[in-house]
């Protein structure tokens, strides 16, 4: 009787050692150089798995991404497995690599004061016909790390639904959060919707551990602060 030995795919394995499951679950900086390579070409072939191309690929190179990122197409597409997409992919890749290397990195705007704040948002929200409401994260060191538009509305007044800020904060891991939303009528005074709305949102960041510092109003030339007035 003949004895074999089977082939285990990816689908076999568990959860926790697949390279997209793993990613998802641990992040990326918890995957092997060749567990990277396994996701950009997605599948492997009949004998190999997709990370075990990647295994052999990177030996091919000694384990070099600087050499692999300078191979071509066409080298590439000498391993089993790997057609001209796949190559594509993994030299695209590569080359975003290299690219972000080079990037001189952007410096986070950090908020000292609510008149920080306003600079950073006024150009979002100043001569509009319409209100808007947005949000500031910042990390511990109140950097922004994100500006993101929550809801649009007409000229009197827009939806706010604080599932979507905190899903937005905690997608972010935002340690801070700072809210705004314009006035196309050009008067930052707040109403008292406006304050009850910021109330029951601060009390829901308290709750979620992700405290809000502010909430501005915000007009083509000024701006209202919530928490300079002492209301948050």
């Amino acid at each position: 009787m003949v004895k074999y030995e089977q082939k285990i795919g990816i689908k076999s394995l568990a959860l926790a050692e697949r390279p997209r499951e793993k990613l998802i679950m641990n992040g990326r900086r918890h995957l092997s150089d060749a567990e990277l390579i396994a996701i950009l070409i997605g599948s492997g072939h009949r004998t190999e798995t997709s990370v075990e191309v990647g295994q052999r690929i990177l030996f091919n190179y000694n384990n070099d991404l600087d050499v692999l990122g300078r191979t071509s197409v066409e080298d590439l597409t000498l391993f089993k497995g790997i057609g001209e997409a796949k190559a594509l992919s993994i030299i695209a890749a590569l080359e975003l690599g290299r690219r972000r290397r080079e990037q001189v990195p952007v410096e986070l705007p950090q908020i000292h004061s609510s008149g920080d704040a306003f600079d950073l948002l006024r150009p979002l929200l100043a001569d509009l016909d319409h209100e808007e409401f947005w949000m500031l994260i910042l990390n511990k060191a109140n950097f922004v790390i994100c500006k993101h538009m929550i809801s649009k509305g007409g000229q009197a007044s827009t939806t706010v639904d604080p599932k979507i800020i905190f899903e937005k904060a905690l997608k972010m891991k935002a340690a801070y959060i700072i809210l705004a939303h314009n006035h196309p009528s050009n008067n930052c005074q707040p109403s008292k919707e406006d304050i009850l709305v910021t109330k029951k949102l601060v009390e829901a960041g308290m709750l979620m551990d992700t405290p809000i510092l502010d909430h501005l109003i915000i007009t083509n030339t000024k701006f209202y602060s919530m928490a300079d007035q002492e209301i948050i």
